[in-house]
């Protein structure tokens, strides 16, 4: 090893070790902050206001604010337990809705597509977004709409001119729409100050779920700008608010797991969490950890959890973003590969286009992976886990410039893409 070569490496070593330091001295979560929430009765699926809707509902029903107001409730519960079936109940109501309604139409139009884009069925929630225009009434909730279905689809131009078609600095719906096309530019600070403009713009009106939308994305935001007590204390506020609320113990899982290296603490949050809330993904985020503490057992099993659940056909392409990793991971590259292709066509964003690049890098076509990466990846994306393939891709191509120029930033994203990864990125 020559001189210049073991002052880099050594270098390398110290700053890691600094950083491991500054990590152990820092903050600490606290059990007794969080045990209470852990203990919360899970999610009631029926209340006194749902079934009041529902009971004027028949089938020939004409009942148009029941259809409506029960759509609602079915979101509820769908966020709170994470059946796909209660989104899919939502769907039926507001279809039929769509259907019967003389007057209204375009709220209910806009109502199915925001339920089509959690189903990830963007293409047909575009569809409903230009049915809503046509109705012409509630133009500004159309052209945020417009936003939301342009960024998934990767239409990012479009997006900004729909957003700057809504400005308003004191309208919350166009503050989070501003945090969220900053954070998609890289602008991690300025998507901050907008997501905490929101936060108090939901303060002041009391709305809970406002509340408990910006401070779960202000958390996320926090974790990733490496402020983590700030990002803790927020997931707690939303507890607080909702006690059975899935994401924000999901995220104290995280930062137990990711920033203090617990892995029986995280696995003892996502446990309790998973008794009562059954979103597949939160069983990759299982195996992960169990990974990291070495239990291979509890690994396979929490995968074999995730691989049942994501067969019903309910959840559609929902989950084809997990699903290439997965089968990736687990060799199958025929299904991977045909997965990832089917995700470019429903939205031909960055985040796709990697999982596809990473699909023909696992297959041993890396020189077709680099033209993907090159062409679909480089600069138009600042998501440390598409980047994290794109420097294997050029690795593996001989690029080291790259390499080094990613690896430089990755670093830096330890904590969003958790000790499992730090090896892999140590080594680039």
């Amino acid at each position: 090893m020559n001189t210049l070569k073991l002052k880099y490496t050594l270098l390398f070593l110290m700053t890691i070790v600094l950083l491991s330091c500054k990590q152990e001295m820092g903050f600490k979560t606290n059990h007794e902050d969080y045990d209470r929430y852990l203990a919360a009765e899970p999610v009631k699926t029926t209340s006194k206001y749902y079934e009041l809707w529902d009971s004027k509902i028949k089938s020939d029903s004409l009942q148009l604010l029941s259809l409506g107001n029960v759509a609602s409730e079915y979101n509820r519960f769908f966020q709170g337990t994470g059946d796909i079936k209660y989104l899919k109940m939502a769907e039926q109501s507001l279809q039929k809705a769509v259907d019967i309604a003389a007057v209204g139409k375009a709220g209910y139009y806009r109502a199915l597509a925001r339920n089509y884009i959690s189903q990830h069925r963007f293409k047909e929630a575009l569809q409903l977004a230009e049915k809503a225009r046509e109705m012409g009434s509630g133009v500004n909730d159309t052209q945020a709409l417009f936003f939301d279905v342009h960024m998934e689809l990767g239409n990012y131009e479009k997006a900004h001119a729909y957003l700057d078609s809504i400005g308003n600095m004191s309208d919350f719906g166009y503050l989070i729409r501003l945090a969220k096309w900053n954070d998609h530019k890289g602008d991690l600070d300025t998507a901050i100050r907008f997501m905490e403009k929101a936060a108090a713009k939901a303060e002041s009106s009391k709305n809970k779920s406002m509340l408990l939308w910006s401070y779960t994305n202000l958390a996320d935001f926090y974790g990733h700008a490496g402020r983590i007590e700030d990002s803790y204390q927020l997931y707690l506020r939303a507890l607080q608010l909702d006690p059975q609320n899935a994401y924000a113990k999901k995220g104290i899982a995280w930062i137990v797991y990711s920033h203090e290296r617990n892995g029986e603490e995280a696995l003892r949050i996502l446990d309790s969490t998973l008794m009562k809330h059954q979103s597949p993904d939160y069983y990759l985020l299982k195996a992960e950890i169990a990974e990291f503490i070495g239990n291979e057992v509890l690994k396979l099993e929490a995968l074999d959890n995730y691989y049942k659940k994501v067969q019903r056909k309910d959840y559609g392409d929902m989950y084809n973003a997990y699903n290439v990793d997965f089968y990736i991971d687990m060799e199958v590259h025929e299904k991977a590969m045909k997965l990832a292709k089917k995700e470019v066509e429903n939205r031909p964003t960055p985040e796709s286009y990697g999982l596809l690049a990473y699909s023909y890098f696992a297959k041993g076509e890396k020189e077709k992976a680099l033209e993907i990466v090159e062409k679909h990846i480089a600069g138009k994306t600042f998501e440390p886990g598409i980047l994290s393939k794109a420097a294997e891709i050029y690795k593996a191509n001989g690029n080291r410039d790259k390499v080094k120029e990613l690896k430089q930033e990755l670093v830096g994203a330890i904590y969003e893409l958790g000790p499992v990864m730090e090896p892999e990125i140590l080594r680039l």
